[in-house]
């Protein structure tokens, strides 16, 4: 008997000793690993999509033309290449078009890439260039939004031409952002407006109080609090939560007429939402048609380069991120 638990003491302490050399392997590599992520934590991507638009018309005569023509369409595209490689002098430089990818939740913290990228941008783009953002957004907090659209705003500001285009939706404060840009292009089918303000507060006051729990709450400043979760809500403080909401949406409409003033802003500021082909009558976009057409129709003229800032996010991060999207999509549908 001695012997056995000599031995099983033995093994138990291999056993321990082990599981703690592999446990500090492992915490040394995450350790290791952070370091390195700290370090490339941020970064800002540039990639040319002229590039990826004349891969796609190669693959496509590759794959289609006869020996001959694909014989002379390659010599052809060979030269062309030579051509660009070595550069005309007496060539005007071209238009560059630089373009930003917004998708936004209820929090907008997209803004924390948006305002790097147009920072980027602002450091060598000109009043010959243009900047184009792709946005999807139905919405979501005041403030967040707001600086949003103080950041597109920033481009205004230095008279470079802003192009916004909505394949999906630019609802609520995602119109408030789109709203800033020269023009507005949209797909026929995406949704548009919900020009409104809408606040939600649930009430726990009578659950409380049959079962006899009592909450306190202190402020000093008369409307430091209005309506609260768990106090009771009176007429006052309910009236005063509805004065602070019309404000924000007579704000919201006055932003819409200093971008777009031939808009009918009594007609469209119900709170109401239309597709893109509804929303052009109503002047609240420019013209039907996606990003897409866009981007190919200008890779003729223009440099397009897509801009993106990224920041490397934690494991809880990702998921933080990965809860609100389905939250976002479950909300607008």
């Amino acid at each position: 008997m001695t012997e056995f638990m000599l031995e099983y003491g033995l093994f138990l302490a291999k056993t321990v000793t082990f599981v703690t050399a592999f446990i500090a392997l492992v915490l040394f590599s995450f350790v290791m690993a952070g370091r390195q992520q700290a370090e490339k934590k941020e970064s800002l991507e540039l990639k040319k999509l002229n590039k990826k638009y004349d891969d796609m018309a190669k693959a496509m005569n590759v794959g289609m033309l006869q020996k001959d023509s694909l014989k002379k369409y390659l010599k052809e595209e060979k030269e062309k290449l030579k051509a660009a490689q070595k550069g005309k002098k007496d060539e005007p430089a071209r238009k560059r078009i630089y373009v930003l990818n917004f998708h936004g939740d209820i929090r907008a913290s997209a803004v924390a890439s948006l305002r790097e990228e147009i920072t980027a941008i602002l450091t060598v783009a000109n009043e010959k260039d243009e900047v184009f953002l792709r946005m999807e957004s139905g919405g979501g907090v005041v403030h967040g939004y707001g600086l949003a659209a103080s950041q597109l705003m920033r481009l205004r500001d230095r008279e470079i031409p802003l192009t916004v285009s909505v394949d999906k939706v630019a609802a609520s404060g995602g119109y408030m952002m789109a709203c800033v840009g020269n023009r507005i292009l949209a797909a026929p089918f995406a949704i548009i407006g919900s020009i409104g303000v809408i606040a939600q507060v649930p009430n726990f006051h009578k659950v409380l109080k049959k079962h006899d729990v009592e909450f306190d709450q202190f402020t000093a400043g008369e409307f430091k609090r209005t309506v609260t979760m768990f106090g009771e809500n009176t007429d006052e403080a309910k009236a005063k939560f509805r004065e602070e909401i019309e404000d924000i949406h007579v704000l919201f409409k006055d932003f819409i007429v200093r971008h777009r003033p031939d808009v009918d802003i009594v007609k469209v500021s119900t709170g109401e939402s239309w597709p893109g082909t509804r929303a052009l009558e109503r002047n609240l976009v420019d013209e039907l048609k996606t990003s897409d057409d866009y981007l190919l129709e200008q890779s003729q003229q223009a440099d397009i380069y897509e801009v993106k800032y990224v920041s490397k996010k934690s494991l809880f991060e990702k998921l933080g991120f990965h809860v609100q999207r389905l939250m976002d999509k479950w909300q607008y549908g």
